[in-house]
C-alpha cells in the first residue's frame, strides 16, 4: 500500500530517486501488485454498502502491475528527478543478496507478486478509482512537501 505518508522501502526508493543515486535496478522484469490507499479505502467503503460483500475474501490492487524497474522510472517521474537505473541482471543482485544474507531483501526486489482482482471486480462491480500515476503524483507530491523543511 503506498500514498501520501508511505513510509519503509516506499520512502526510501524515494529519497534515492531524488539524490540522484544510481540503483542496480534497471533490467529487474518482474510484475507486483500495488496498491494506493485511496483504492484500498474506495473498496472498503464499496464492501461496507454492497450486499454481496458479506463474509467474502477480496483482493485489492490498481489493477496494473509493475516491475520494480518500472515502478522506480514512474515514481522518478512523478518526483522530477532522474531515474538512474543501472542495469545489473536480477540473477547476480540475488546472488549478491545471499552471500550478503538478504534473500528476502532481493525477494522484494526482483521476485514477482501479483494478486488477481477479477473477483473483485466481477461480484463487487469494482474497479481502482485511482490510477498508478495519479496516485504515485499525490505520494510525490506529500513526500517533495514534507522534505522541503
Amino acid at each position: 500500500i503506498y500514498g501520501p505518508g508511505v513510509k519503509a522501502n516506499f520512502q526510501n526508493m524515494m529519497r534515492f530517486l531524488c539524490k540522484g543515486i544510481p540503483l542496480p535496478l534497471g533490467a529487474i522484469h518482474n510484475k507486483r501488485s500495488f496498491v494506493a490507499l485511496d483504492n484500498v479505502t474506495d473498496l472498503i467503503v464499496t464492501c461496507l454498502d454492497h450486499p454481496a460483500a458479506s463474509n467474502q475474501v477480496f483482493l485489492v490492487s490498481d489493477d496494473e502491475d509493475l516491475s520494480t524497474t518500472e515502478l522506480l522510472r514512474r515514481m522518478a517521474r512523478a518526483l522530477h528527478a532522474p531515474a538512474r537505473l543501472v542495469p545489473v541482471p536480477a540473477w547476480l543482485l540475488r546472488t549478491t543478496a545471499k552471500f550478503l544474507g538478504m534473500s528476502g531483501f532481493s525477494q522484494r526486489l526482483c521476485g514477482t507478486l501479483q494478486v488477481d482482482i477479477s473477483k473483485t471486480r466481477s461480484l463487487l462491480g469494482w474497479a481502482p478509482r485511482v490510477g498508478v500515476d495519479q496516485a504515485l503524483d499525490g505520494t510525490a507530491r506529500h513526500f517533495l512537501d514534507q522534505n522541503k523543511r
